[in-house]
């Protein structure tokens, strides 16, 4: 963790220790310790030594994560600590090599929220550039599309890469203060002796597959904070486990979570068939009738464009293969012509939450709070988060700052929350996802009905099939789907896909996804329901291995895939 800690040393005015003796005249402002809750703010920011062989640095605001809701957190705390004469430490921990890393390029953004937050962005170089020009939404047969009145209200939206934008946000985080440190995931959430959350800790470092100790071995960092705030995206595993231990989600709207799989890629194409700005959204084809999902093609600037296919998890058929359903979904003839002479230059996939307002958790836990998509405030129907995730990190940016100032309690963001136009935007589109359980042209006719005719004031609250791991079918039920061969052309294998991923790993590193139950794919998944590990991971990351003796292994292929 040297790197770390040097990078800390060179921002932050120390504590007293041996990795900053060198440092002269440190603060006397700076606490090992937590200072009272209503004395005057003043910033603190420390090096306590070692707790249980690991640093700890002490801040008074600690976020997990630098996507759109962690760095609108950050930029608000910094901005309330100007306006209000404070001076509060902040810092963002980030698991990608660098901000943005995650982030795959494209998306249709709505500046609702960057306007609240940056209002003269413009001015301020921010990479939103490219207005919507067009917007079209189809509904694709095999080899046809019949256009539909396109419902996503896109009008003075943007086509944008999110990375681009989340890379100028923690530019501007930084110019105020913010300390930044990518490329260190939190792996543990760290409880005071009244089981109140005072921060979290890294990774070790240097750790064998085996899970010994390297010659490089580093043991992790504990970042410790006044404040902790959660914004690791959907289905982070520190956002889990405190939304399960806490039980928020009973405590919030009280439904479970739903989930989709996105998988995108972004092309270089042919400048005549570049429409900058131009939007296309689909539902139907290649996907069956009784599974939700659509594709989206964004024209974005510099030739670019980016194509993918979401996918609901609740699908009922277990030999469907997300990743080869989005190879079918590029060779429809109109998808397929525009590609041709193109090349991909990414590829990825991310897990994406679409239980929207019924499913939103109470978001605030002893000692912090859950922000953006960790908390899941995606509008399906328009297919965005990132505009609601960046006023949730604001509002809780802003509950932060009162409970620091003024002793407020932390539950101040939900009530701020629900009195925000993020909780009206949802409460409007919370029909929609659980309408498509009936099937596809019954949801679009409940959807249309709500839109239309209701306007999102539908005198009801449709509620949510079964969990998406309930909604699995036997294998008996189905026949095994035989995708076509990749033609390497505008579909690819996943090797080559996944070298498109930037995915690296050590071959020596451990694996981080392990089975809480090894016996199960064997005596479970594979004979119930043919063994789905293999088809629904987009990396492939499972496989299964059967030997002349009738014996089954789960292999993990890759331990690791963003």
């Amino acid at each position: 963790m040297h790197r770390f800690l040097s990078t800390f040393a060179s921002r932050a005015k120390p504590c007293r220790n041996s990795f900053f003796s060198s440092i002269p005249n440190p603060s006397s402002s700076i606490l090992c310790g937590f200072s009272s809750l209503c004395t005057p703010i003043k910033g603190w920011r420390g090096f306590s030594g070692e707790s249980g062989g690991r640093e700890s640095l002490l801040y008074d605001v600690v976020i997990v994560g630098a996507g759109p809701a962690g760095l609108s957190a950050a930029i608000r705390l910094k901005q309330l600590c100007r306006e209000r004469s404070a001076d509060l430490s902040v810092c963002v921990l980030e698991k990608g090599s660098e901000v943005g890393a995650h982030i795959i390029s494209g998306n249709v953004f709505e500046p609702r929220a960057l306007d609240e937050l940056i209002p003269n962005w413009k001015d301020e170089g921010a990479p939103v550039e490219v207005r919507v020009s067009s917007d079209r939404f189809l509904l694709l047969m095999k080899d046809r599309a019949l256009p539909l009145p396109s419902p996503f209200d896109n009008k003075g939206n943007y086509v944008i890469s999110l990375s681009q934008l989340v890379r100028w946000m923690a530019s501007k985080a930084e110019e105020m203060g913010v300390e930044i440190y990518p490329g260190f995931a939190a792996c543990e959430i760290l409880y005071d002796k009244d089981q109140k959350v005072v921060g979290v800790a890294t990774n070790d470092m240097g750790v064998a597959k085996d899970g010994s100790k390297r010659e490089t071995f580093q043991p992790g960092v504990e970042v410790k904070g006044r404040v902790t705030l959660l914004a690791e995206g959907c289905r982070g595993s520190l956002s889990e486990k405190i939304i399960r231990d806490h039980k928020l989600r009973d405590k919030g709207q009280g439904q479970h979570q739903t989930y989709a799989i996105g998988i995108k890629e972004v092309w270089e194409i042919e400048e005549g068939k570049h429409k900058p700005g131009s939007v296309l959204h689909t539902v139907g084809w290649p996907l069956d009738n009784n599974t939700y999902g659509g594709s989206f093609l964004y024209h974005m600037k510099d030739r670019q464009i980016a194509l993918g296919l979401v996918v609901a998890l609740d699908y009922h058929n277990p030999y469907l293969s997300p990743f080869d359903e989005f190879q079918k979904l590029k060779h429809h003839p109109s998808i397929k012509s525009l590609l041709e002479g193109g090349n991909v230059l990414e590829y990825g996939a991310r897990t994406l939450n679409e239980g929207g307002f019924q499913s939103i958790p109470f978001p605030v836990f002893p000692g912090g709070a859950v922000i953006g998509c960790s908390a899941g405030y995606l509008n399906v129907p328009k297919i965005k988060g990132s505009h609601t995730a960046m006023k949730s990190g604001m509002l809780a940016a802003e509950a932060t700052f009162r409970k620091l100032a003024e002793g407020v309690p932390m539950e101040s963001y939900w009530d701020s929350l629900k009195k925000s136009w993020v909780w009206e935007e949802l409460h409007k589109a919370r029909n929609y996802r659980p309408a498509f359980k009936f099937g596809l042209l019954p949801g679009l006719a409940i959807s249309a009905l709500e839109r239309y005719i209701f306007r999102g004031r539908l005198p009801l609250t449709l509620k949510h099939g079964k969990p998406d791991h309930e909604a699995t079918e036997f294998a008996g039920l189905h026949d095994p789907i035989q995708y076509p061969k990749p033609d390497g052309i505008v579909s690819f294998d996943v090797p080559t896909s996944l070298y498109r991923s930037n995915t690296n790993h050590e071959h020596d590193q451990p694996a981080h996804l392990c089975l809480r139950d090894p016996a199960i794919p064997e005596l479970v998944n594979l004979p119930l329901y043919a063994g789905p590990e293999s088809r629904y991971c987009p990396a492939r990351v499972y496989d299964i291995i059967c030997f002349n003796s009738g014996m089954y292994l789960m292999k993990s292929m890759v331990p690791s895939f963003r």
